[in-house]
């Protein structure tokens, strides 16, 4: 009898530590604290899957929801809108502190000059368009043409810009995940407007503005406030951006439909990992990625990250189901998956993927730049490593039994083509 349940539920444990330091017998006097670096109580969460983990601090123990969720418009207008999921409705981003989020301009949209509380890795889902990256301490910027299957990766204090042409036929759409472990708040993102009714200069005096720009208070005031619109915007007709630079492309997008795979198997699947090789700033962003392609009806091999790291996952297109198993033998996760969703799977949890008809296409993220799967079936399996007698003796069965699982799967791996 099989010892899953159907909910998509995990335990956490939450380790209260504490920052900072107060000295009770000589108070100090006011401080001037950024919110960057205030003191406080910081949660640290675990995962836990069994009632007996929960020894630790039972009265902290608590469900977390696994479920795969759309995302929620935050803003946006005629020049398109910016998307992103809420630790409040996927528990797992908080518990991971990781963001997710998602751009999408109309014809001619914009999405204003910004900066983000934390590094991440973008991917276009659509359409094609231009970005504007200034890397910190860059004195000029990078105008890059993106298309539907590049992957950008931005590190911490990078300034960015996007646009999709007048003439363009589709929305022009771009994913973000990323890490959020130093930011503002776990499990999202905090994005820093530079212009616009919500931008940084809003906040300042026209005093601190003129004197930072070498300009007049009048003229200060005038150029902070001639844009009204926040975020996004749709540019007026025969207003012109930069062309894109060839040259700016090096090093800083990597197409992973047109990338060498490294992984193909026929009526399987396809792997393009994003690595510190292929894409340097991996490494400055801390996070590895990957596309991946399943044939229709095909299965993703159980397998877990065995370095510590959170997999969290775009379904880009396609449809199917998912199971993830915690441990204990707990099934924490069982259900269907489709296009627009977003889903994570915890530490060293295992997870598979049977796709529909239709198949099904994924974009993922891993919370280490250069991630080290093991695989429970397929000929790359640890199955496959253990000898005979332990295998007999760990699963208490005949050397005959042995011999029919040894036997099974020696030309497959990590994707399973149906029979």
């Amino acid at each position: 009898m099989s010892k899953s349940i159907s909910s998509s539920y995990v335990k956490i444990r939450s380790n209260y530590t504490y920052r900072g330091a107060i000295n009770t017998q000589h108070p100090s006097p006011p401080l001037l604290i950024t919110p960057s670096y205030s003191w406080h109580f910081h949660p640290e969460p675990s995962i836990v899957a069994s009632s007996s983990s929960s020894l630790f601090f039972p009265f902290l123990a608590m469900a977390v929801d696994l479920t795969p969720r759309q995302p929620t418009k935050a803003y946006g207008g005629e020049g398109g809108a910016y998307f992103e999921w809420s630790p409040a409705e996927l528990p797992m981003l908080g518990v991971a502190s990781i963001g997710a989020a998602k751009l999408s301009l109309a014809a001619g949209g914009m999405s204003l000059p910004s900066y983000s509380d934390s590094a991440k890795v973008a991917y276009v889902l659509q359409g094609k368009g231009t970005v504007g990256i200034v890397l910190p301490e860059a004195t000029k910027e990078k105008v890059v043409a993106i298309k539907e299957g590049d992957a950008l990766a931005l590190p911490f204090g990078v300034t960015t810009w996007w646009h999709n042409t007048p003439e363009s036929a589709t929305e022009l759409v771009v994913l973000f995940l990323g890490d959020t472990s130093k930011g503002h708040r776990p499990g999202q993102f905090t994005n820093f407007q530079l212009t616009g009714s919500s931008g940084i200069f809003t906040g300042f005096s026209t005093e601190f503005v003129g004197r930072a720009w070498d300009l007049k208070e009048d003229d200060a005031a005038k150029l902070v406030s001639s844009q009204p619109a926040s975020g996004i915007v749709k540019l007026a007709a025969g207003r012109k951006l930069p062309e894109p630079v060839p040259e700016d492309r090096k090093d800083m997008a990597l197409n992973c439909l047109e990338a060498k795979l490294d992984v193909d198997i026929p009526n399987g699947g396809r792997v393009v990992v994003l690595n510190t090789v292929n894409l340097p700033l991996v490494k400055e962003v801390g996070l590895g990625a990957d596309l991946v392609r399943i044939d229709a009806h095909s299965m993703c091999s159980p397998g877990f990250s065995c370095d510590s790291a959170y997999q969290v996952t775009y379904i880009v297109r396609g449809s199917g189901r998912v199971q993830v198993v915690g441990p204990d033998g707990k099934r924490v996760l069982e259900t269907r998956i489709e296009g627009g969703s977003l889903f994570i799977v915890p530490r060293f949890h295992v997870v598979s993927k049977i796709a529909d008809a239709s198949g099904m296409e994924w974009f993922s993220i891993i919370t280490t730049p250069n991630p080290i799967f093991s695989h429970l079936a397929g000929k790359t399996s640890v199955w496959k490593a253990i000898s005979p007698e332990v295998l007999e003796a760990s699963f208490n069965t005949t050397p005959e039994m042995e011999k029919l699982f040894r036997s099974k799967r020696l030309d497959s791996e990590i994707f399973f083509a149906p029979n």
